[in-house]
């Protein structure tokens, strides 16, 4: 079977904000994830794009006007005259006012809109947006370091072509911004495997959070317990994924990555190793159909990059091509002492996930899908525009031989040459001639 088209997104600048001192959310690990996956050579496997930026018009799409004019004009200079405000709209401590907070959420809003619309336009099978996934943001306020909600908007633009869009959810945290926005709508099923209970953030994701009205049993929470491994989630997970696929059949599926539930985070007390978590991102690419992909949370630098490089490889199938051990890179002094791609994950939370508890969550998951009158259709309508034209905008500059936009699209194909020690055109033997 031929390897999927990917179009991956990256906007060199989007790893330069900066929360401020202390904060966990660093979103300097996309320049770290984005600097392996140069030095592996993935990037010569998939289309390359700078994204679109979005505008406060996209982002009203699901937000509130108000607060979206209200992330355009604070900034650090002038919080004092907005001290009503920040309390409104949950900005402070764990959102705090950073420069350039628009232009970021513009940013990694923008790669995920773009992502939605390649997909809709049969322009690449896989979309990959790494630094996008906020699914915290609400749609008039800030949380859990999330501003704007770009997979709500992502998904909206994806419902003028698709009858049925799954999100998945692995994050550590539940998905409580997107749940919230679908809950009453069976045009999106929700599914999120998250740490639940004991105070954990946000709080929310019981089992028993199913939806309501017209979107009564297409909300799915996976509560889990800490310290889960990776066999005992792929217990948990393979099932409730093939169950929701069987009773929903959606034509196309958003996963958000967040990272932080690997072994070893700042913020998480989960024990999956980045195999763990990329085999996840493999059981969902395995069904064939639009897949956008997105980050999310990932609060230890250098695992963030490791596990999103990884299913990068993954979702190319490159997976067995690329070494263990990093390539030279910029950044490498990160991965100190081991500098290999799957460190050992050493479980520092005992694992309270029994087989009798995932069983009844299993059991109970099942018993709701089987309350599914059907998958949902819709009527025929007419599609409205995409939010952006896919034509580009600049005409290429007749004088330039290959145009950036070409290159960033050109793929390299597998049997082209090999770089470096593998080099097979014998340049090596005719230098030393």
């Amino acid at each position: 079977m031929a390897s999927p088209k990917v179009a991956y997104f990256y906007d060199p600048q989007v790893g330069n904000f900066h929360y401020g001192p202390g904060h966990p959310m660093k979103p300097h690990r996309l320049s770290l994830t984005h600097s392996l996956v140069l030095h592996y050579g993935l990037y010569k496997k998939m289309m390359v794009y700078r994204p679109y930026r979005a505008s406060a018009h996209d982002m009203c799409r699901f937000h509130s006007r108000d607060y979206i004019e209200f992330l355009q004009r604070i900034t650090p200079q002038n919080v004092q005259g907005f001290t009503k405000c920040l309390s409104m709209y949950n900005v402070g401590d764990d959102c705090p006012v950073f420069d350039g907070i628009f232009d970021f959420c513009s940013r990694y809003t923008g790669a995920t809109l773009e992502g939605a619309i390649k997909l809709n336009n049969n322009h690449c099978d896989v979309a990959v947006n790494w630094s996008g996934g906020l699914h915290h943001a609400k749609k008039f306020e800030a949380s859990g370091f999330c501003y704007v909600n770009d997979i709500v908007i992502g998904i909206l633009e994806l419902l003028k072509y698709h009858p049925r869009v799954l999100y998945i959810d692995i994050d550590i945290h539940h998905g409580d911004g997107v749940q919230e926005a679908f809950y009453l709508t069976d045009r999106v099923m929700t599914l999120s495997f998250h740490k639940y209970g004991n105070f954990f953030f946000p709080g929310t994701g019981d089992m028993f959070e199913i939806g309501a009205e017209s979107g009564r049993y297409y909300s799915v929470n996976v509560p889990l317990k800490e310290g889960i491994d990776d066999q005992t989630y792929m217990n948990i997970f393979k099932p409730v994924v093939q169950n929701v696929m069987q009773f929903y059949q959606p034509t196309c599926i958003v996963l958000q990555c967040g990272a932080d539930s690997l072994g070893n985070d700042r913020l998480g007390c989960f024990s999956l190793t980045t195999k763990g978590h990329g085999e996840c991102v493999q059981m969902v690419k395995d069904f064939n159909i639009p897949l956008l992909v997105l980050g999310g949370g990932g609060y230890t630098v250098r695992n963030v990059a490791r596990c999103w490089t990884y299913e990068t490889s993954v979702l190319l199938d490159e997976q067995n091509s690329i070494s263990n051990e990093l390539p030279y890179n910029e950044y490498l002094e990160y991965f100190a002492p081991d500098f290999s791609l799957h460190p050992e994950v050493t479980a520092k939370y005992e694992n309270l996930n029994t087989k009798q508890y995932l069983d009844y969550i299993r059991q109970i998951t099942h018993e709701n899908l089987k309350n599914l009158q059907h998958a949902p259709s819709v009527q025929m309508h007419d599609v409205p525009p995409d939010l952006l034209s896919l034509e580009n905008i600049e005409d290429p500059d007749p004088d330039m031989k290959n145009h950036q936009n070409d290159e960033d699209m050109r793929i390299e194909p597998a049997n082209e040459f090999y770089d470096g020690d593998r080099d097979n055109d014998k340049e090596n033997e005719m230098l030393d001639v």
